[in-house]
């Protein structure tokens, strides 16, 4: 993996480390809902399974994410996020 992208991808989990703990505010909120997920999903070509396994969830979690019975939360939310704004690079340094 390039080490300035995942120097990046490090930088982008601290940051959004401190916004949770409540050291620093977030430069911008977006929400994660269970159309968003589906899509986030969707965007990347990948089966409800093989998803789940990269992002190291259950295929349940994910599902009930993407039909909106639970809503990501924490990490999660973060790593979504960063799915849905950069996919090629994220989901090459998760695999």
């Amino acid at each position: 993996m390039d080490n300035e992208l995942f120097d990046r991808l490090a930088e982008s989990m601290t940051q959004m480390d401190e916004i949770v703990k409540g050291e620093r505010q977030p430069s911008r909120e977006m929400v994660v809902n269970a159309i968003m997920v589906k899509t986030i999903r969707r965007n990347t070509g990948l089966t409800q399974q093989r998803f789940a396994k990269l992002i190291d969830v259950n295929v349940g979690t994910l599902r009930n994410w993407e039909q909106g019975r639970r809503e990501p939360t924490g990490p999660a939310k973060a790593l979504l996020r960063a799915i849905e704004r950069d996919p090629k690079h994220v989901l090459k340094a998760l695999s």
